[in-house]
């Protein structure tokens, strides 16, 4: 689910938690595999799973702002992008998105339909 706000005309994208549940699930079963690798994966899905709770995607007119609360952290401006890409689609875990000087790999922690509609209307892809 997506919330706009009138104000500023931006679309700030609900948290999805599938990803960081994922992975704290996955480490149940390689604690009897390997514990090392399972605490590593544990570990990171809580990461995963506080960023989920406190970050923001939020798509403006001009500019992809990823927010912390009311703190703006990151702004990617629309015009610097030269592609993007959701990858895994039927179960999607990772945001790919190249701008001018750099390339950026974001974990999906936000309903993905709604990423996917929002990249889709702010900066639509070259075939």
């Amino acid at each position: 689910m997506t919330t706009t706000t009138a104000s500023s005309q931006a679309t700030v994208l609900s948290p999805s938690y599938n990803l960081p549940i994922a992975l704290v699930s996955l480490a149940a079963p390689l604690l009897f595999i390997q514990v090392w690798v399972s605490l590593v994966t544990a570990l990171f899905g809580l990461f995963l799973l506080f960023q989920a709770a406190t970050l923001r995607l939020c798509f403006t007119e001009t500019a992809l702002d990823i927010e912390r609360g009311q703190t703006l952290i990151r702004r990617f401006p629309y015009h610097d992008w030269q592609n993007w890409r959701i990858f895994w689609l039927p179960i999607p875990v990772l945001f790919y998105f190249k701008e001018v000087n750099s390339i950026h790999f974001l974990p999906v922690l936000f309903d993905p339909k709604a990423l996917q509609t929002c990249l889709d209307a702010h900066c639509p892809r070259i075939s």
